[in-house]
């Protein structure tokens, strides 16, 4: 079956959306958000199913929260890029007319990029030998994708372990190395609007940005190319190799990035104590204009959110308006809201993705 969806329900959904934000916003005084609607159908870029045996056979399967024992068997899936729908029916003959691929696997992930290109891993409940991996490299040779496969202590990686993205951004083509594991934003069409939007509010300026939560460097690249030079933080290893990789495989030589966490590096700007980390960064040469924050959905920590405070104009893109509302609420009395924007990267779910830029009064 096909996971049910009602592409004529979205643009009802779209304006609930846009009023929820009108209203958290509200009592600061924000203008009218701009609206950034998503494609209707093949938007997601990611997707995770569990397989589900019945009659001998392995369905792709997903389960409503909470429940765990009733699945929902999948044939196509909607809202997923065209080239997940494409290799689902492909990867499943596969599987059935392969003893190797099928036995004891447990769980298909698919990654995808608006650039075509796509990894998928096979999780297992047993040891991947050699012969999987034989079989494995022949499935990627045919199906033109990487394959990772993943059991207890392994991971096998054939052909790349990231996919490649590329975005457009005020004209400008960006690539993006995209970690197979790590996050990336789900939704292409509308995280290309989301940077373009985040260019354009930011504008040019001939002083420095500071950027805490930069995970791949997915906002880091255009902004630099707005700024004199950025100070950039992420905490995940696997992140900060990625964002590294992009910025020397864009020219973007203007960047220096440091595995701190937010409240770390709000720490060191305050002299609280060194890091090691830091080594050779000289924060007295920055001359900070602007911050850039993209945090997880619990919103900035207090301390941070104070640290923003010193800032001339703050850019700030939240996974969770309600955080985003009370870290404003926080910021209100020395900075104004000057533009503020919705994307929908979630559609048909109440989820929302959600800009302002803040400005000193």
């Amino acid at each position: 079956m096909s996971v049910p969806f009602d592409p004529t329900s979205y643009s009802h959904q779209l304006a609930e959306k846009t009023t929820r934000l009108r209203e958290l916003l509200a009592p600061f005084d924000a203008p009218e958000p701009q609206v950034f609607d998503s494609p209707r159908e093949h938007y997601r870029l990611r997707a995770e199913f569990r397989l589900w045996r019945e009659n001998q056979q392995r369905f792709y399967a997903m389960f409503v929260p909470g429940n765990n024992h009733t699945p929902i068997l999948v044939d196509d899936f909607p809202i997923a890029s065209q080239r997940i729908n494409d290799l689902m029916p492909l990867l499943r003959e596969r599987w059935e007319a392969s003893a190797t691929l099928n036995f004891k696997l447990f769980q298909v992930d698919f990654l995808t990029t608006l650039a075509d290109d796509a990894i998928i891993t096979l999780c297992y409940h047993r040891p991947l030998d050699d012969v999987w991996q034989a079989v494995a490299e022949q499935l990627a040779a045919d199906l033109n994708v990487c394959v990772i496969g993943r059991s207890k202590g392994q991971r096998i990686v054939i052909g790349r372990d990231y996919a490649i993205e590329e975005l457009e951004v005020a004209g400008r083509t960006f690539s993006y190395r995209q970690p197979e594991g790590s996050f990336t934003q789900p939704n292409g069409a509308v995280n290309q609007k989301m940077l373009n939007w985040a260019f354009d509010a930011l504008g040019q300026r001939d002083d420095d940005l500071l950027e805490l939560y930069c995970g791949n460097g997915n906002f880091t690249l255009p902004l630099a190319t707005r700024v004199r030079k950025v100070l950039a933080t992420e905490i995940s290893k696997t992140s900060v190799n990625a964002a590294l990789s992009n910025l020397a495989d864009n020219g973007v030589d203007n960047v220096t990035l440091v595995r701190l966490s937010a409240e770390e590096l709000t720490e060191a700007l305050n002299e609280v104590r060194p890091f090691r980390r830091l080594w050779g960064v000289d924060l007295k040469s920055y001359e900070f204009g602007s911050i850039f924050v993209d945090p997880p959905r619990a919103g900035m920590d207090p301390d941070t959110c104070e640290l923003s405070r010193r800032f001339e104009r703050i850019l700030y893109i939240s996974c969770n308006p309600e955080t985003l509302a009370a870290n404003i609420a926080q910021l209100h009395d020395t900075h104004r809201i000057e533009r503020c924007a919705l994307f929908d990267q979630f559609p048909y779910t109440h989820h929302m993705e959600s800009g302002v830029m803040l400005v000193r009064r």
